[in-house]
């Protein structure tokens, strides 16, 4: 057999699959990075627990360098838009080199916390001051090797920003970097179409409501580029936001959106958290993924989005780290359910019947949605998936004594040192005992880069 065939074997004491636990797997890996059929040859032994990788389906790689410095009360009423002024200023510092540098070191902290896979909602596209770089997409690119140097999967999601507000009033000077008419995005999306590989796929993200005229929706959704790929979109995220959609489009964002685009599965509505009932059974009903920032939506003060009946209805969902002020699916999950617990003075409200767990039933759904937003062949180990997959650590005194029925629960809902020992990301060892391969020489880069930044 040559070794464009080569099957390498691996054996899993136990390993996560759509059904749950299954003990004495061996999991074939191809030349390709995918999980294939095992062959005769004698597996090598990864370890007691073996899980698929995670998807992130929402990411704003820049912010990264951020996290923190916005934590000093500037008014009053901080919220959200006061958030929001902070990261212009911060955002108009970034340059293709350093987005790369920052970019590739979450990348780094992203595998190594158990996600195998970003899904880049990516608006810094221009120079600050609007002018195109004379590589129009020049901080896709940037993004692009970013992920290719972590050994990361990428849903790359350019965003078109056409707006300022409902009211179609123009970008501000500080938003102007963000900026395309639809003719200049989907040339956009069109040069970066050919870079697509199994590690990458370019999908399609409208900012908001707010940014993106309803004419322009309908033009970039008719558009042949539409027509195969995931589509994002940020919606009902703050109050405000609601209150504007209703006085100038005379309904709530969800609603509208619902009523006005053809909503279904290769959506993913990012953190809808403002729904009213109508809406939460038309967006289970659709198809389509809620995209769920259980930690940037705290640290904005958004609100929480309504779980309990969105499950019941049958919806779908996924985690992002957004923002990253956290960079931990253990972190998304456990505060996704902690909020619940909070607001409705109740326990184990994502496990929605009598001895469900709330861990399996959390991982098992981010898996699925995440993977269904990323539009890649992810979230399983399966034969024909990509071979991505976290390795927990079985020594671990937080794992001790347990078994299949509780160690999902332990992993997720039980202190807070990193159990993530190893990590497979199509088909190669990206993290060894807790260390990535490339760790030292990125976090130097991101160092410097950070410095110079603080300095400029």
């Amino acid at each position: 057999m040559g070794d464009e065939a080569r099957i390498y074997n691996y054996s899993a004491a136990s390993s996560w699959h759509a059904d749950g636990w299954q003990s004495d797997v061996i999991l074939g890996v191809d030349a390709e990075g995918n999980l294939s059929a095992a062959t005769d040859a004698a597996p090598q032994p990864i370890g007691q627990w073996v899980l698929p990788g995670m998807p992130n389906l929402h990411s704003h790689a820049f912010q990264r360098a951020m996290a923190g410095l916005a934590e000093r009360r500037s008014r009053i009423d901080d919220s959200f838009w006061s958030w929001r002024e902070i990261m212009y200023g911060f955002a108009a510092a970034i340059s293709p080199e350093a987005l790369q540098a920052i970019a590739a070191q979450l990348y780094v902290e992203m595998l190594k916390a158990g996600y195998t896979q970003v899904c880049e909602f990516h608006y810094l596209h221009h120079q600050p001051d609007g002018t195109p770089y004379a590589q129009p997409e020049a901080m896709s690119l940037a993004l692009i090797e970013a992920a290719r140097e972590a050994g990361i999967a990428l849903t790359l999601l350019p965003v078109l920003y056409m707006s300022g507000g409902f009211d179609g009033r123009a970008l501000a000077p500080r938003q102007c970097r963000f900026g395309n008419s639809v003719d200049s995005y989907l040339r956009l999306l069109d040069s970066l179409q050919p870079y697509e590989n199994e590690q990458l796929r370019v999908g399609i993200a409208l900012h908001s409501l707010r940014a993106v005229p309803p004419d322009a929706m309908r033009e970039v959704l008719a558009s042949k580029a539409a027509q195969n790929c995931p589509i994002h979109i940020h919606v009902a995220e703050q109050i405000g936001e609601v209150q504007d959609c209703l006085a100038l489009r005379g309904a709530r964002p969800v609603e509208w959106l619902l009523d006005n685009a053809d909503v279904n599965a290769r959506w993913c509505l990012v953190h809808a958290t403002h729904l009213t009932d109508n809406e939460t059974s038309r967006l289970a009903s659709s198809g389509a993924v809620a995209g769920l920032c259980p930690t940037t939506e705290a640290n904005l003060g958004d609100g929480l989005f309504p779980l309990a009946d969105y499950l019941d209805a049958g919806g779908r969902l996924g985690i992002g780290s957004d923002s990253h002020i956290s960079i931990s699916p253990v972190e998304e999950l456990r505060w996704l359910e902690y909020g619940q617990r909070l607001v409705s003075r109740h326990r184990n409200i994502g496990a929605r019947r009598p001895g469900a767990s709330v861990g399996e039933t959390l991982w098992r759904a981010a898996l699925s949605g995440g993977a269904q937003a990323s539009g890649l062949p992810i979230g399983e180990l399966r034969n024909g998936a990509r071979a991505d997959l976290l390795v927990l650590d079985e020594s671990s005194p937080l794992l001790a004594a347990r078994d299949a029925s509780s160690v999902i629960d332990s992993f997720l809902f039980a202190g807070n040192t990193p159990q993530v020992r190893d990590v497979m990301c199509g088909g190669e060892w990206v993290v060894r005992d807790f260390r990535h391969r490339d760790e030292e020489r990125i976090a130097a880069r991101y160092r410097h880069t950070v410095t110079g930044l603080a300095a400029g």
